[in-house]
């Protein structure tokens, strides 16, 4: 008897499942007739695009709503929007003459309504802004270019130099960002006149005009490595571990490990070392530890440099020169714990350059004073770091 109640409770749970599962089809009707357009479409201009407006039909078989668009010859853009709201975003046009959408109603079915046809003029695109506050100019060992973007648009900053004299433009850098505003730096040429061009570039590839000039970078030195470390009564120099010492920052490779100071430790910190030499610093590079810390951690984030010919034996700061304050740039802009492959390449890879505003006497000594870490604890890693000047 037993065996058989449990027989019936289980075909009876089957055809409960079935019917609950026959329920949840969605029965489409592939004959059924495309939706009624949408209508009452209003457009509001914004910077390279446009926000549509619009009333749905009341028509059970549509689905979503399309545009499509021309954004340059032979180049078209879909946008989608689907039957819960009301508008429409379009994006990458790239000037502000006027342009034709199509708007589409979709049904279920996929088919799609007859178009209305509605036209729209952009704002002035990002890129476009931005160019216009374009600054090329002089640096240490190439030039710098320094940029606003005032809407924190994903675009690139595409550099072109002339390096061998036969007046050829060709690509020498190409920095990517999102960040409002900031500087960036081409280094390792000559200091001999070239012509230089930039030009910015959304992701769309819109491209802005481009800026022209000659320009002779301003003479340079790499200082030789290695350096050596004082360790002075108020220096944090003692590594966490034996092999994150300090001569990590000056091997020359910035893949063979960082120097990591105490956990224990408290920000402000600071450690002092011996170039060898008295130089007049123009520059210097910094190389945060490897891609999987980034931008995080306790990767240094703001910092100052002091400089002196007798820093004395005490640790105080009485004989030092403070020769600038720098804060690390993250191209992407991202939040702390997001970076993309342009931050790791721009932060470890590559290094960051730090200019120094005015330039000082010649040092022999440096002392690197962190601020802030990006992590905001008190241990500071630093992968490796290099010296231009004077020699």
């Amino acid at each position: 008897m037993k065996k058989l109640m449990y027989l019936i409770a289980g075909c009876l749970s089957l055809l409960l499942l079935q019917c609950k599962t026959e329920d949840r089809l969605d029965h489409l009707d592939p004959n059924a007739a495309a939706p009624a357009q949408v209508y009452s479409i209003k457009s509001e201009s914004k910077p390279g695009g446009a926000i549509l407006t619009y009333k749905l039909p009341a028509d059970p078989n549509l689905s979503y709503v399309k545009a499509v668009y021309e954004i340059q010859p032979g180049v078209f853009r879909e946008g989608k929007s689907s039957f819960y709201t009301d508008s429409l975003k379009l994006e990458g046009f790239g000037d502000t003459r006027e342009y034709t959408v199509k708007v589409y109603s979709i049904g279920k079915n996929e088919k799609a309504s007859a178009p209305v046809e509605v036209k729209v003029t952009p704002l002035t695109p990002p890129i476009e802004s931005s160019f216009k506050e374009l600054v090329m100019e002089p640096g240490f060992g190439g030039i710098k270019i320094k940029f606003k973007n005032e809407f924190a648009a994903n675009m690139a900053i595409v550099v072109m130099a002339d390096t061998v004299g036969n007046d050829v433009l060709l690509p020498v850098q190409t920095f990517y960002t999102k960040t409002v505003a900031g500087t960036f730096a081409v280094r390792g040429l000559t200091s001999a006149p070239k012509k230089f061009s930039v030009y910015l570039r959304d992701r769309w590839n819109n491209k802005s005009e481009s800026l022209v000039k000659t320009i002779a970078p301003l003479f340079e030195q790499k200082v030789p490595k290695p350096f050596k470390a004082l360790k002075l009564p108020t220096d944090e120099y003692e590594p966490v571990e034996s092999q994150y010492p300090m001569d990590r920052m000056w091997d020359d490779k910035v893949d063979n490990g960082v120097f990591a100071s105490r956990h224990n430790t408290s920000t402000p910190q600071w450690f002092t070392f011996d170039l060898g030499r008295a130089v007049v610093i123009s520059r210097m590079k910094m190389h945060q530890r490897h891609p999987d810390y980034t931008y995080t951690g306790a990767n240094v984030k703001r910092f100052e440099l002091w400089g002196t010919n007798d820093p004395g034996l005490d640790g105080a700061f009485t004989n030092w020169k403070l020769l600038g304050t720098f804060k690390s740039f993250k191209p992407s802009g991202l939040p702390l714990g997001r970076a993309t492959a342009e931050d790791n390449n721009y932060g470890h890879t590559q290094g960051e350059d730090f200019d120094l505003e005015e330039i000082p006497l010649a040092y022999r000594y440096l002392r690197f004073k962190t601020l802030e870490t990006y992590g905001g604890g008190a241990q500071i890693t630093i992968a490796e770091l290099s010296f231009w000047g004077k020699l």
